[in-house]
């Protein structure tokens, strides 16, 4: 990368404050870097750095730290572009198994994506609001006993288990599941809580005691309305200086784990083309002072989306964290799509 000074002196700076998350000083740059110009020149860039919003004092007397808008210019201007050569072998590793499962690959990928960065990974399934219920079937496992299984076109299932009591017997079991199909089927995720709630009036003429099987439905379909999201790492993001001795942090970032509807917020909002890794850096909105996010789309087989993710400090490494994203969504792209060709050419048999 061709830079002039002011670039380098800023790229150094982010770096160094990346490495260390201490403020970053003139004189820490001769020492630390041997810049071949004066302290005085040094402080005047940084001081024209700081005009220009890329950097910023915690304290009047410290160092500067780089400003959101300062790790947004690395990040599209600065950053080396580069993959670490473990991780390609690792990654490579995972994909040369012969027999694995779509979520098998997704998982061991994210796992290590985590210990690669040393931040948690996570990935979020499809968006519910893009799913539709397709199917529920009833599987008697005794006299009293049935597990009911609902199935979405985004191939996401969800079992209940029905225990029964006297009053009610698997006949009325599959008489509801029957009308769930008939009512139900083709209706969005998102809408399935409001429809079983029009329909109640009408298990009732069909179960004397509706009312167990209607709230087991009902739980499944809570289930079915939340974000999926499985998260890596968590041990690896609070071994990071800002949430080491931070209870209050830790806890913001808890919750932000905890509520997987945030995270779909922020991924939906940032991942805008379909190719591209995202980036939303803490900061630029009010309530995410250190928390950074960058993610990217996974193209899954049966035409499935996902998306895959790193959640770190404002100060993570984004060259190191975007590079290795990059490189780990076209390995997964590439070999889904290899493989979906293969299942294709065999008559439709998918990898199990």
């Amino acid at each position: 990368i061709k830079m002039n000074r002011r670039d380098r002196v800023f790229k150094l700076i982010v770096e160094h404050f990346i490495k260390t998350a201490q403020p970053v000083g003139s004189k820490t740059l001769i020492d630390e870097y041997g810049l071949n110009c004066s302290s005085a020149t040094i402080r005047a860039e940084m001081n024209a750095l700081e005009t220009d919003g890329l950097l910023e004092q915690t304290h009047p007397s410290s160092g500067r730290v780089p400003s959101s808008r300062g790790y947004r210019y690395y990040i599209e201007n600065l950053r080396e572009r580069s993959v670490d050569e473990e991780f390609k072998y690792q990654m490579q590793a995972i994909l040369d198994q012969k027999v694995q499962s779509v979520n098998d690959v997704i998982k061991e990928s994210c796992e290590i994506l985590a210990q690669m960065t040393s931040l948690a990974s996570i990935v979020l399934g499809p968006n519910v609001t893009e799913e539709k219920l397709v199917s529920v079937q009833m599987i008697p496992l005794s006299n009293n006993s049935a597990t009911c299984v609902f199935v979405t076109d985004q191939g996401y299932v969800e079992n209940k288990t029905f225990v029964l009591n006297g009053n009610s017997s698997l006949t009325d079991v599959q008489k509801c599941i029957n009308l769930l199909n008939e009512r139900l089927k083709g209706t969005a995720i998102s809408e399935l809580l409001m429809k079983m709630q029009l329909i109640k009036p009408i298990l009732t003429d069909y179960v004397v005691d509706h009312e167990v099987i209607y709230r087991s439905i009902m739980e499944t379909f809570i289930k079915f309305t939340k974000s999926r999201l499985e998260t890596y790492g968590r041990e690896e993001l609070f071994e990071q200086p800002e949430f080491r001795n931070d209870a209050q942090k830790i806890k913001s970032v808890l919750d932000l784990f905890d509520t997987p509807e945030k995270i779909r917020e922020v991924v939906d909002g940032i991942n805008e083309e379909e190719n591209t890794i995202s980036v939303h850096i803490g900061g630029e909105d009010e309530n995410d002072e250190d928390v950074s996010i960058i993610t990217a789309k996974v193209h899954m087989p049966n035409d499935q989306n996902g998306n895959i993710a790193v959640i770190g400090p404002k100060r993570m490494d984004y060259d190191k964290v975007v590079s290795t994203l990059e490189y780990l969504v076209e390995q997964l792209n590439e070999h889904f799509n290899k493989n979906k060709g293969k299942d294709d050419s065999e008559g439709g048999r998918k990898e199990e």
